[in-house]
Parts: structure tokens; C-alpha cells; sequence
């Protein structure tokens, strides 16, 4: 069987609309930072307009000092690349070890890292939503955050996601 991959939706017979993802990321950890970034470069290559909301821990994933370093969480992430007991998660060094563990995983698989994933969807208009409540709360400035991302309000981001196709809250 062969399934067809079409990156606009008929509408009225005649006219087509470009599809619409609204993500949102509330995680900063390397294993949380992939899922968005996977789906909007994959969508954003087959034509669809894309804007991920950063709230939360998720803004890590946009501040300048913290992108490039993200971490596994060995604690509490049963399913990591690390199979041990949460006990064992919280041994000094559990977290190093799991974290380069999963980029060798990454590197075998040829997988970009997050600071070229995060490039390739800035270079393809994905659209980069930082929560400006989160900012607030976490005392983090526009300054802290890497180029191209938009400070906004959870109305402004529902408003794009109220019209989006897919919505998915990682």
C-alpha cells in the first residue's frame, strides 16, 4: 500500500490551503527538545506553516546559554537511554552519562543536533513563539533568547493555533 503525502487540503473543489502545526513545548531536556523540532522541519518541508509556543522549561530550548547543553533527565524518564531504577537516576553522574549516551544515538542515527535543528527551522520560517509569562516568571529577557523568536501572550499563540490543523502539546 502506498500512501500519499499531500501538503494542501482541498477545499470547495477548486481552491487549496496551505496546512497549518501548532506546537507547544513545555520541556527543556535534549529528549524533550527533539519531538518539535522533528515534527515543525517535517512539516515546514512539505509546505505547511508552522509556529512552535515555548513555555516553560521549553524555553530552554531558546535561551542562548542553555541550547547547546541540554541534558537527559536520568531521574523520573523511565524510558531513557538509560534503563536503571529512579533510585539510580539521582547517582552523580547518571545524568552526563545518559545525556551522552542519547547524542551518540543521535550521531549514529545521523541526526542533526538541536542547535542545527534549530537552525534549519529558522531558515524554513518556522515561527518561534516565546512565552512572555513564562519570561516573566523565570526572569528570563528577549535578550537571553537566541535571533528570530517571538515574545507572545498565550492569546496571541491561540490565536494561531485556533486556526492550525494539527495542535499537539509536547
Amino acid at each position: 500500500m502506498t500512501t500519499e503525502i499531500r501538503s494542501e487540503m482541498q477545499t470547495n473543489g477548486q481552491e487549496t490551503a496551505t496546512r497549518r502545526l501548532a506546537l507547544v513545548a513545555s520541556k527543556g531536556t535534549l529528549d524533550q527538545a527533539y519531538p518539535p523540532l522533528i515534527l515543525a522541519t517535517t512539516a515546514v518541508s512539505l509546505g505547511w506553516e508552522v509556529g512552535i509556543y515555548f513555555t516553560f522549561f521549553g524555553l530552554d530550548i531558546l535561551h542562548k546559554e542553555r541550547f547547546e547543553s541540554l541534558k537527559v533527565a536520568s531521574l523520573a524518564n523511565p524510558a531513557g537511554p538509560l534503563q536503571v531504577p529512579n533510585l539510580l537516576g539521582a547517582v552523580p553522574g547518571a545524568t552526563k552519562l545518559a545525556t551522552r549516551t542519547m547524542k551518540k544515538w543521535m550521531e549514529k542515527s545521523s541526526m542533526p543536533t538541536i542547535p542545527e535543528f534549530i537552525d534549519m527551522a529558522r531558515d524554513s520560517d518556522v515561527t518561534f513563539f516565546a512565552c512572555a509569562t513564562t519570561m516573566g516568571i523565570m526572569g528570563v529577557s528577549e535578550s537571553d533568547l537566541i535571533e528570530g523568536c517571538d515574545i507572545a501572550g498565550a492569546a496571541a499563540f491561540l490565536e494561531f493555533a485556533a486556526t492550525a490543523d494539527v495542535q499537539l502539546f509536547i
